[in-house]
């Protein structure tokens, strides 16, 4: 597609506004971003645009029309709705959710349009530009939440990384999600909105002692999602790539350079788009379970073991959150627990980083894992070095997971099951060796529905096992 001509806006004499317009027609293999030019005169003190386009119905296994809408001014990126509006205004004071406040600068502009599917047939997008002339409003400071919370100390903490409320394709406002978060007995949450800030300034009045809230983004690719968890509230991260383009290593680096963590979200999941394409080098952590446990994360769960154990001893934790974006979506299903020496952003996302931390369904439930051989203990996250015959005790515990199953999982898959009682509580004591085991896992299913077929390989086969409960990740045995 050749670059397109600006949009010119039209002002009759003395009039406060302008308004303008132009057309865009999609065929299929269209670019992944069409940036449509603007030109803005002096002295807007408002903006918005609509836009539009055909939403044909195609029978299933065909592409539908959809189309994202997002803007930059002259100087910095100014927001994201992906295809969750039909257009965005823009002020000094003010701006739709997902948009970023602020002066409106003269110069040329960007409407990006995102042609995220395309039908057979290709379609029309139409776009409709107004300026407000007057006085610009001042921009309200940013409140951004506080980098550390009291807490209880050293300690385990409940938390939530990948949230949407209304400032990207959410539903609930963010003090919405603070109080769920609270009633679902998190410690942290962390707040992902799709390919944009906009909620960074938004977050600081609802947090509070007994709940630490941290920014980030999806970066929404077109080969997965990529979250950048706990980034450095104001920071945006451009999403414009696919894996062809070999640019997610320095993606990656921005997301640490600006203090976070860049995460693989839900790997395998079926949305367009959202099946990752990146591998795992580049990234720091694995979200394997993204919401109500289903197949795609049992694929997730299965690809992430198979790289525990690898050459350069490298491995990326699991972590697991809820993805909520609106009911009947649980804020805090799962919930990552993460051991951290305080509640701040920084000890937090230390203890993600190290793999010291787990998951689970609810938090009534607990669970617990160490390997000892006599004079060492290992936990969650962490190496014993051992002779390779030397005897390791592995003990793990869980609580409330009535009629459950518990399951001891190594490098050469399930080493122990054990069916829970009434009660949901239990305490196992495994023998193993570096030799024969080079890491040991826990994992705690529900039990299974009444005809249920459980998730397996390729073929159609029923376990025994129902959807998970609490997974942790690894303690590692390492020969000495």
């Amino acid at each position: 597609m050749t670059d397109l001509p600006p949009i010119r806006l039209h002002r009759e004499p003395g009039a406060s506004v302008a308004t303008g317009s132009t057309s865009v027609r999609f065929a299929p293999g269209a670019p992944d971003w069409v940036p449509v030019p603007l030109a803005l005169p002096d002295g807007v003190a408002a903006l918005t645009v609509r836009y539009d386009y055909p939403r044909v119905k195609v029978p299933a296994g065909r592409a539908g029309n959809a189309c994202d809408l997002g803007v930059l001014d002259p100087e910095r990126f100014r927001g994201w709705s992906g295809g969750a509006r039909t257009g965005f205004t823009l002020a000094g004071d003010t701006a739709t959710p997902g948009y970023l406040p602020g002066p409106l600068p003269a110069g040329t502009w960007q409407l990006l349009l995102a042609p995220y599917q395309v039908s057979a047939g290709g379609f029309e997008a139409r776009i409709e530009v107004e300026a407000r002339f007057g006085p610009t409003a001042p921009t309200p400071a940013p409140a951004y939440p506080a980098e550390s919370v009291p807490g209880r100390g050293p300690g385990w903490y409940r938390g939530d990384g990948h949230l949407h409320s209304v400032y990207s394709d959410g539903r609930r406002p963010p003090a919405e999600i603070a109080a769920l978060a609270r009633a679902a007995g998190l410690d942290w949450i962390i707040s992902t909105e799709h390919n944009t800030p906009a909620a960074h300034p938004v977050w600081g009045p609802l947090a509070g002692d007994d709940l630490l809230i941290m920014v980030g983004e999806e970066v929404t690719t077109r080969n997965g999602h990529l979250l950048a968890a706990g980034i450095d509230p104001g920071t945006w991260i451009d999403w414009r790539f696919r894996a062809r383009d070999h640019a997610i290593g320095a993606t990656v680096q921005r997301i640490r350079d600006h203090g976070g963590l860049a995460v693989a979200a839900h790997p395998h999941s079926p949305i367009v788009a959202g099946r990752w394409k990146f591998g795992w080098d580049p990234v720091d952590l694995i979200e394997v379970w993204n919401g109500v446990w289903t197949l795609d994360d049992e694929a997730a769960l299965e690809s992430w073991d198979a790289q525990l154990v690898r050459p350069d001893g490298r491995w990326r934790p699991a972590v697991g959150d809820s993805d909520a974006h609106s009911d009947p979506d649980v804020v805090g299903l799962p919930q990552t627990v993460v051991w951290a020496e305080a509640l701040s952003r920084r000890a937090v996302l230390a203890g993600l980083a190290a793999g010291r931390c787990w998951i689970a369904d609810a938090a009534e439930v607990a669970v617990g894992l160490t390997a000892t051989d006599g004079e060492r203990t290992a936990g969650i996250g962490e190496r014993l070095a051992v002779g390779p015959t030397d005897p390791v005790t592995v003990r793990a515990e869980v609580a409330c997971v009535p009629d459950g199953v518990l399951r001891l999982i190594t490098d050469e898959g399930e080493a122990l099951a054990q069916r829970l009682g009434p009660d949901g509580t239990a305490t196992v004591a495994w023998r193993t060796s570096a030799a024969v085991s080079s890491y040991v896992r826990l994992e705690v299913r529900r039990p299974r529905a009444d005809g249920e077929v459980g998730p397996g390989t390729l073929e159609t086969r029923e376990l025994p096992y129902g959807p998970m409960a609490a997974l942790t990740n690894p303690v590692f045995l390492d020969p000495r």
